[in-house]
């Protein structure tokens, strides 16, 4: 993979769409890797104590997904420099998260990108990212 360099990438630019389905292992697997023993991420008894139907996402996985997204798009010499994140509806069992971006500023070797996630809830996350890509 190559990463693109900071030349090549102009505001407005968008990122290719990424769905993911969301899967209870995904789910569990994503808050036992960032230590969050919450029990509504792995149990759907506390989950629907909570008024919802089923486990639900962390956000620590939410951002990992983000960050994921846009890594990829940018390369393996890209450095995530920051990321701004709000969650929305939640990311339950059986669901799509569908993940899209764009750049929405660049300065310096940086871009500013937009990430917007949504499910059938509606948005799940929204997120503005800071990425330094290699002058070029």
């Amino acid at each position: 993979m190559k990463t693109r360099t900071f030349a090549s990438v102009a505001q407005g630019d968008e990122l290719p769409p990424l769905d993911l389905p969301i899967t209870p292992t995904l789910i569990v697997g994503g808050a036992l890797a960032s230590r969050d023993y919450t029990p509504v991420h792995h149990s759907g008894a506390a989950a629907r104590a909570q008024g919802l139907p089923d486990v639900f996402m962390n956000i620590l996985t939410t951002n990992g997904l983000v960050s994921r997204y846009v890594t990829d798009w940018a390369g393996p010499d890209a450095r995530l420099r920051g990321i701004r994140t709000k969650l929305g509806g939640p990311n339950l069992p059986g669901d799509t998260l569908r993940l899209r971006g764009r750049v929405v500023e660049t300065a310096d070797d940086e871009v500013e990108i937009e990430v917007v996630g949504d499910n059938a809830w509606g948005n799940h996350v929204t997120a503005l990212l800071r990425v330094a890509l290699p002058a070029g």
